[in-house]
């Protein structure tokens, strides 16, 4: 199975001079948790996740009306819809993220797979696994003493 059969398709996106509260909205209005970011030409430039909006916007006193070019991940791991979901899986654990964006061959965002999208296709072995390599806190995330 590849990330095309079990990715969201077209998700939501915003560009990098979206308000913070604006990407908060579409979280909201789409019951997600990550928004891609992309240019005027659709190309995937990073994705504002609720953490992102969490540690990088409110943790530091900056306001919602800030850009979301000012608190997004820049350089987020992606996948191809052609992506196989084990390595979709893979990429996951190794990165630590609960979400890849799908980008094309032109680098635009035609989708996003999620940790909830694997859990409905795998074993439960699978979806045990990625949880619980995912979940393990980062070096990095322990010293910065954020979320």
């Amino acid at each position: 199975m590849e990330a095309k059969n079990v990715m969201t398709s077209n998700p939501a996106c915003c560009n990098p001079s979206t308000r913070v509260r604006e990407a908060a909205n579409l979280m909201v209005k789409n019951d997600c948790g990550e928004i891609p970011v992309v240019d005027d030409s659709g190309t995937l430039v990073g994705v504002i996740t609720d953490r992102d909006i969490a540690c990088r916007c409110v943790a530091d006193g900056k306001s919602s009306d800030t850009s979301v070019e000012d608190v997004m991940t820049s350089s987020p791991i992606t996948v191809t819809p052609d992506t196989s979901v084990d390595d979709c899986r893979s990429k996951m654990e190794d990165n630590k993220v609960r979400r890849l964006p799908v980008v094309d061959e032109s680098g635009k965002c035609c989708g996003i797979v999620s940790q909830a999208d694997i859990a409905r296709h795998a074993n439960e072995k699978e979806t045990g696994d990625l949880v619980r390599e995912v979940s393990e806190p980062t070096e990095e995330a322990s010293k910065s003493g954020c979320c």
